[in-house]
């Protein structure tokens, strides 16, 4: 299946059985705004569980908060947001359509990545076992002018962002010939900063003192709330400071679905150290996000690290972790060693003093800290993307999500063979038995063939016929998801079952150092 097709089917598939709608679409749709759906919703749900309890739950040092979405306006003119949080923009005359250069540069080098591996893939092809990958990436003349294609790219646009010098980057789309996906051409125009916030008012009438920012991220909520959970918890240095909750930016580019939204959800944690002490627990949770995606179980050659080109001026190091998505690799999650920059600007603007009085080398400082912010939605979409899949049974095609059963939207279903003869009110019990701890499903509605069929398409790991002999014997047919294997068990057996096979606990120990 080719990965535009693949995408295509994703999208469409989360709409079709409750995962995703366009949001106002009786009104036609709102642009890059997207509602999670009954299955969807529980979906996000269980990914943001297990980034909690992953992050929180199991460990002593890092606490939770929920800070509220309005803001005092000096803290995102302290954080530096009203000044600096600009995308690099260019539109297209003729198309009308506006996009961000680098996001356009990324997706020519992408491609060029894709050009070098289909001939890397035909060569170990042709040669077979002889095939020297590392020589031939070297020695081919077509694949050294492409990724020195690729290098040029990077230096150049690191350079005019830093110096700001952003009619260079107009003038790389042209040289490398990149046109605007909708019409085709090359008409474009300069490149512009543009600043990303929404802002409000808190009253009803509108003055500069009011004018308010909706967040874009969460994680000044937890800056300037430092002291408050070191004091009250009486955390010591080095300790974190994790929540998940809504961000907004105004996002010219609506594409990929829900990539790149104009409301979306991000899971941050800041983990405060000792200044000099920032670039170790910056390695250590490098790896530690790491082993949290692999643990669902994805090809470890669908996720690579992508260290940052241009470096925030606040951070002394940053890197992405990036997802192998149908439309090529993009950003899933960000590490950043943040140094006191955030700290350090409250306490200017703020003049409050934010220090931490560290008892075991008898001094006080602003605390240096490391970033680790997902985007939930696109987590979501990670997991989705990961779990399609297309199989061949019996001469009809089976769409099935195989999600880790922790992440299931529903863990079971329980499917009363017909609808008389005493087989509905036994299934009912059954559900009833099981709703306490699981989020399940009951249907007795058409063969029992289309109700499995349904639930592999939203991902159900676990589907339980009641049947004649359910009544006599006291046990089911527990058909699995993957396998298709079908066992009979024992009624009484089945919270255990169920219940150890959807545990988040596994998950979590995989995640584990």
């Amino acid at each position: 299946m080719q990965n535009e097709e693949l995408f295509r089917k994703v999208v469409s598939h989360a709409k079709e059985y409750g995962f995703v709608f366009p949001s106002s679409e009786i009104y036609d749709g709102l642009s890059a705004v997207y509602d999670y759906g009954q299955n969807g919703i529980e979906l996000k749900r269980n990914i943001r569980e297990y980034w909690w309890k992953s992050m929180v739950q199991l460990h002593q040092n890092i606490a939770g908060i929920d800070s509220a979405i309005f803001m005092h306006p000096k803290i995102w003119k302290a954080s530096g947001h009203v000044d600096g949080f600009n995308d690099p923009m260019i539109d297209n005359k003729d198309s009308k359509k506006r996009y961000r250069a680098d996001v356009l540069l990324e997706d020519h080098q992408e491609k060029l990545r894709e050009k070098i591996q289909k001939e890397v893939d035909k060569a170990a092809k042709r040669f077979g076992d002889s095939f020297d990958e590392a020589m031939f990436r070297q020695t081919n003349p077509k694949l050294a002018e492409m990724s020195a294609a690729i290098d040029h790219i990077d230096q150049t646009l690191k350079g005019a962002l830093e110096s700001g010098e952003l009619d260079r980057i107009r003038q790389l789309i042209e040289e490398l010939g990149i046109v605007c996906p909708i019409s085709g051409t090359r008409n474009w125009t300069e490149v512009r900063q543009f600043n990303l916030m929404y802002s409000t008012q808190m009253s009803a009438i509108e003055n500069g003192e009011d004018n308010l920012y909706l967040r874009p991220e969460t994680a000044q909520g937890i800056f300037v709330n430092f002291l408050n959970v070191q004091k009250t918890g009486r955390m010591k240095i080095p300790f974190g400071i994790a929540q998940t909750g809504k961000a907004f930016r105004n996002e010219i580019v609506a594409r990929q679905f829900i990539i790149r939204m104009k409301e979306f959800e991000q899971m941050e944690m800041q983990y405060f150290c000792r200044p000099g002490t920032e670039l170790e627990w910056y390695t250590y949770w490098k790896e530690s996000r790491m082993r949290w995606h692999l643990a669902l179980g994805t090809d470890p050659a669908k996720y690579r690290y992508h260290d940052h080109l241009k470096l925030a001026h606040y951070a002394n190091a940053a890197v992405d972790i990036e997802f192998e998505f149908p439309f090529g690799f993009k950003e899933v999650e960000g590490i950043h060693s943040r140094t006191d920059f955030d700290l350090g600007r409250h306490e200017q603007f703020s003049g409050k003093k934010l220090r931490y009085f560290d008892p075991e080398t008898n001094e006080s400082y602003v605390p240096y800290v490391v970033e680790t912010s997902i985007g939930l939605d696109r987590m979501f979409l990670v997991t989705l993307c990961n779990a399609y899949r297309e199989e061949q049974v019996e001469g009809d095609v089976r769409t099935v999500l195989n999600f880790h059963p922790a992440l299931a939207p529903v863990k079971a279903a329980i499917l009363p063979l017909t609808k008389k003869d005493g087989l509905p009110e036994l299934a009912e019990k059954i559900f009833e038995e099981l709703k306490w701890d699981h989020h399940v499903y009951y249907e007795e509605k058409d063969t029992i063939g289309k109700r499995y069929r349904r639930m592999d398409a939203i991902g159900t790991p676990f589907c339980i016929t009641v049947d004649h002999e359910s009544l006599e014997n006291g046990d089911v047919t527990l058909r699995h998801r993957d396998t298709m294997l079908q066992e009979r068990v024992k009624i009484a057996a089945l919270p255990e079952l169920i219940g150890k096979a959807c545990s988040m606990r596994s998950l979590l120990e995989a995640s584990k150092d």
